[in-house]
C-alpha cells in the first residue's frame, strides 16, 4: 500500500512539475508576443506623427502657391487683370 501511494504521489508530482513548466513556457511566449506588439505600436505611433508632420507641411499655403507658380505657371490675380461682369446692365 505504501509503495502504491508513493507511486501515485510521484506521478502527481511529475504531472504538477510538467504543468508548471508548460505554464512558464506559455507565460514567456505571451510576454514576448506582448513586447513585439508594443514595439509595433511604438513604431506605428512614430510613423503616424511623421505622416501628420508631412501633411501639415504639404498643406501650407506658401508651398501650394509655390507649386502652382512653378508647375502650373500660375500667377497671382491683380486688379489690372480682373474683369468684372455687371449682371444688371442690359
Amino acid at each position: 500500500m505504501s509503495g502504491r501511494l508513493n507511486l501515485i504521489l510521484t506521478v502527481a508530482l511529475v504531472l504538477c512539475a510538467l504543468s508548471l513548466v508548460n505554464a512558464q513556457y506559455q507565460a514567456r511566449r505571451l510576454f514576448i508576443e506582448l513586447e513585439r506588439a508594443q514595439a509595433t505600436a511604438r513604431q506605428l505611433e512614430i510613423e503616424w506623427s511623421q505622416l501628420q508632420l508631412d501633411q501639415s507641411t504639404l498643406a501650407k499655403h506658401a508651398r501650394i502657391e509655390a507649386n502652382a507658380r512653378r508647375d502650373l505657371a500660375m500667377v497671382a490675380l491683380t486688379p489690372a487683370r480682373t474683369q468684372y461682369i455687371n449682371k444688371g446692365a442690359k
